[in-house]
Formats: C-alpha cells, sequence, structure tokens
C-alpha cells in the first residue's frame, strides 16, 4: 500500500496534428500562446466520465480549443517517456499521450472561427525545414546540421562500442541518405530524434537534456510536441502510397496539377509532371468531371474527382511516389 501510495498520479492526454492544404502549403494547426510563447498542437486531457473513446474525446476537445470540426482521424502513437513535460525533480502527475493525425480542408469561415479561437494554421516546414526537398536538397543539412551530428557522432564512438544498438554513424547514413544511402522521406521521426540527441532542437535544452546547444533551424514547439508532429508527418507520407487519404485534403474538385502540388507538398519532394499523370492514370484514383477551370492564368485544365469505386477494385489503392 505505501509503495502505490509513493507512485505518481497519471494523467492521459490527447494530442491532434491536425493536417491541412493552404495554398500549396502543408500545415498544421497551432495553438499559441502557450508556455515560452511556443505553439502547440491541439491537446486536452481524456475523461473517461464524459467521453467513452479517445477519438471522441479529442475530436471534442479540438472543437473547443479552435472550433474545428475534424473528418479522417488515425491514432499515431502513445508517448509516455518520463521527462516529456519538464517538472522538478519529475514531480506531479506523469502526463501519457495518444497522438492522433486529423486531415480536413481549410475554408475562410472556419479559418475566421481559428484566428476567434487564438488557433492558426502554421506551413510544417517551419518546423521542421530540412524536410523540404521540393527545391532540391536544402542547403542546410550540409551547411550546418551534417556537421554538428557528425561532430557528435565522433563524440560518442567509444561509448557506442560497448553497445549492441546501431551505431550513430549508421543511424546519420540511414536518416539522412549518406554514403550509398537514399534519401528517405519517411524517416522524418529518426532524423529529428538524432537532432534532438544531439543537442540540435530547442526543447533538447529546454528539457535540460544538454549542457549547451547550437539549435538547427525551425521552431521549437511546447513539450515534445514536435515530436509528435514528426510522427504524423512520417505516418501521412507512407500512407499517401498505399491509400487514398491525400484526397482528404483535396477539394471534391481538383486539376491535376493541384494534386501533384498537394503530393510533392506532403512528401517533401518534387515530382516530375509527365510521371506523375502517368503514375495518376495507372492507379485509377480519379475520373474527369467533364468541367474545366481557367484559374489556373492559362488554357483550361480539366477537373477530376477521387473515384470512390477504387476503394472496392484493389485492397492498397495510392500514389505510390518515391518508391523504391
Amino acid at each position: 500500500m505505501t509503495e502505490s501510495r509513493a507512485r505518481p498520479p497519471v494523467e492521459i492526454g490527447l494530442n491532434a496534428a491536425v493536417v491541412a492544404i493552404s495554398g500549396r502549403s502543408p500545415c498544421i494547426l497551432a495553438i499559441g500562446g502557450g508556455a515560452g510563447g511556443r505553439d502547440a498542437l491541439p491537446f486536452g486531457p481524456f475523461d473517461p466520465r464524459q467521453h467513452r473513446t479517445f477519438e471522441t474525446s479529442l475530436r471534442a476537445s479540438v472543437e473547443a480549443q479552435t472550433a474545428l470540426k475534424l473528418g479522417y482521424i488515425e491514432q499515431l502513437y502513445t508517448f509516455g517517456d518520463r521527462g516529456r513535460q519538464k517538472l522538478p525533480d519529475e514531480a506531479g502527475t506523469h502526463m501519457v499521450s495518444v497522438g492522433y493525425i486529423a486531415l480536413t480542408r481549410t475554408d475562410a469561415e472556419a479559418n475566421e472561427r481559428l484566428a476567434e479561437a487564438g488557433a492558426a494554421w502554421r506551413d510544417w516546414y517551419t518546423y521542421l525545414p530540412w524536410e523540404d526537398w521540393r527545391q532540391g536538397r536544402p542547403a542546410l543539412i550540409d551547411q550546418l546540421i551534417l556537421p554538428a551530428l557528425k561532430a557528435f557522432a565522433a563524440d560518442n564512438t567509444r561509448e557506442e562500442r560497448a553497445s549492441a544498438l546501431p551505431s550513430m554513424r549508421t543511424r546519420l547514413r540511414l536518416a539522412f541518405g549518406l554514403d550509398d544511402f537514399p534519401w528517405d522521406e519517411e524517416r522524418v521521426l529518426e532524423r529529428y530524434e538524432l537532432l534532438y540527441e544531439a543537442g540540435l532542437a530547442e526543447e533538447a535544452v529546454t528539457d535540460g537534456r544538454t549542457g549547451s546547444c547550437h539549435p538547427a533551424p525551425g521552431i521549437a514547439m511546447r513539450h515534445d510536441h514536435r515530436r509528435i508532429l514528426a510522427t504524423a508527418m512520417a505516418r501521412l507520407r507512407g500512407k499517401i502510397k498505399y491509400r487514398p487519404v491525400i484526397f482528404e485534403l483535396m477539394a471534391p474538385e481538383f486539376t491535376l496539377t493541384e494534386l501533384q502540388a498537394t503530393v510533392e507538398a506532403i512528401s517533401g519532394r518534387h515530382l516530375h509532371k509527365q510521371n506523375f499523370r502517368r503514375l495518376v492514370e495507372g492507379a485509377e484514383l480519379v475520373e474527369a468531371t467533364g468541367g474545366s477551370t481557367a484559374a489556373t492564368g492559362g488554357r483550361p485544365a480539366a477537373l477530376f474527382r477521387f473515384r470512390r469505386r477504387i476503394l472496392e477494385e484493389r485492397p492498397a489503392p495510392g500514389l505510390k511516389v518515391g518508391m523504391r
């Protein structure tokens, strides 16, 4: 009984990485004005007296904080490491968070409600800028990140020799596509974890994990919300290859150029126009509406919509961009 009473109370929190496309930018819904002025993902405690499931609780919490009704939603991971929310001597309630990713669409009316609620859409590459390869390999990787990570790996070589885990150098090669390894856009979390361990993520300093730090570019978030964002980004980048979730972010009718821009925004890579169109045609995910739009400023572009029958025809319909 004494041991049981000494255990700190545990609270279950729910975090949502809510994703939408605004213009041609992949955006995450952020709540501002928190501890240290950092952005946060929408979050709230789970109260089983009010809600039967995590999902219903999360939907209610997000709507209360942002006035936004969620569409597609999927559980990501449970984040429960000690020290996630820094407290003196690790005292107080231990928070275990269940992370979710949710996809939605933006419109002017919804954005007004978000502004009134103190929430806003933020380009997710402002938090993880090294993940955006649409204009080629980001210069900050070679100029700032890799030199610092290689120095950190060299300092840890002696300790790693006695460990059965992959070395820091091996993790670095896999995560950042060095030597003979290709860049894998789905290794978002591995890259963020390396930066955190090396003290290059500002959150590591806040958490007291390192004595000194020269943070890599990228806006820090409250607690471990940037880690949850990295997990969500990785999940979505993988998911679009075998499930048609990309259309949860599209308007009911769209051009192939708009579809390509959305896939590029999420995957963080530039796609060859003709190759992408052949990929879409081969996947049979869309069908022409018969309409067109002149909003592109040039010749009227044909409009398409998601072909929902594909869900009955194939077990894993998706756009397999970047598959090797």
